[in-house]
């Protein structure tokens, strides 16, 4: 299911951004440009339960096949992730009824989830905006010839 086939209800407030910029951008609470990766939880959660319901192992799984954490998944992390999901209503969990194993708890997004995924979206992409805008300058300045004083591009 994808993230518009499921819009949030009118009555369910998603409060993912803390604020728009002057283009309407939402502005991510707390999101520093120099903050921690675990930042990254949960949008990348959000995401993966947009692909259907999963247990933690499963989702925890998938994170570090993407490698956002640089090393290996912190299972209790992804766990509190998804605590803080459900406790927020943007997640709901069920007790899988599995004949043979141990019984897991499933997760998958709710309509604020799938509205909250929107708005991640939206700050993923001017991110991804600001670190090219980023990228370009840098490299012009790697381009540059080398002057007295101006700073001399490493190689």
């Amino acid at each position: 299911m994808h993230a518009s086939d499921k819009p949030a209800s009118p009555s369910v407030r998603v409060e993912v951004a803390s604020g728009r910029d002057a283009r309407g951008v939402p502005v991510h609470r707390g999101w520093a440009p120099m903050g921690g990766r675990h930042r990254w939880m949960e949008p990348f959660v959000l995401v993966l339960l947009a692909g259907g319901s999963a247990h933690g192992y499963a989702v925890t799984a998938q994170l570090e096949e993407l490698g956002i954490t640089g090393g290996a998944v912190d299972v209790g992390q992804v766990y509190r992730t998804l605590r803080d999901l459900e406790a927020a209503g943007q997640v709901s969990s069920t007790w899988s009824t599995r004949d043979v194993g141990p019984q897991r708890r499933d997760y998958e997004l709710t309509d604020a989830g799938y509205g909250a995924l929107d708005e991640w979206a939206a700050v993923m992409k001017e991110r991804a905006r600001l670190v090219a805008e980023f990228d370009a300058r840098y490299l012009e300045w790697v381009a540059r010839p080398r002057r007295p004083g101006r700073g001399e591009p490493r190689t």
